[in-house]
């Protein structure tokens, strides 16, 4: 018995030993970030008389922080660049799907565990879309995209990124067809992500 009790005691040290030595976890931040994200949409506009709901997936990569600002009470303010491969599939609409790509800086507000953060950002891009030549539905495949997003974000111990957020969508072919019925989307999106 008294073996088991210095055993578990010169345990105990290694380990509480073992730990302090290892260094303190990055910031989440420091380095690039990889989200599948997935939701519902819902036509909001008047551009069509359409009632459009939209089911986007998307793959986003963020780089590092590339501009940041660090206040008194351990935040931070941070910048970073987003790239965005959009799959959405149409269910309620007269096309099926749109496949797009849209770029835009990341606003992201960290607290000071570096745990949870609350994030903006817009941008668009461009994609296709199958056009069926409905009144009211897109008028070409070729089709523009331009976006609002916010939400709040948590870093699990294990650095698994989870987030919640809103995202407004807008899409269009630009007046290159008339009439030029165009798609705004809000809804709601849930995301995992993982650092790398």
């Amino acid at each position: 018995m008294h073996h088991r009790i210095k055993g578990a005691l010169l345990g105990s040290i290694l380990s509480v030993a073992l730990s302090a030595a290892e260094p303190p976890p990055a910031p989440p931040w420091s380095a690039g970030a990889v989200n599948v994200e997935t939701g519902v949409l819902w036509e909001i506009g008047s551009g069509t008389p359409i009632a459009y709901r939209l089911v986007p997936t998307q793959l986003s990569w963020r780089s590092a922080e590339f501009w940041g600002h660090g206040f008194a009470g351990g935040s931070r303010l941070v910048l970073r660049h987003r790239l965005t491969l959009l799959g959405t599939w149409i269910q309620s609409g007269p096309e099926s799907h749109y496949l797009g790509f849209a770029g835009s800086p990341s606003l992201e507000w960290w607290d000071q565990t570096g745990a949870w953060s609350l994030f903006t950002g817009a941008g668009g891009g461009f994609g296709v879309i199958d056009s069926r030549g409905i009144r009211g539905g897109q008028g070409q495949d070729f089709t523009l995209n331009w976006f609002i997003r916010g939400g709040l974000e948590h870093v699990t111990a294990r650095n698994i990124r989870l987030s919640a957020g809103i995202m407004y969508q807008h899409m269009s072919n630009g007046g290159m067809t008339t009439p030029n019925p165009g798609i705004d989307a809000l809804g709601f999106t849930l995301g995992y992500g993982w650092s790398y």
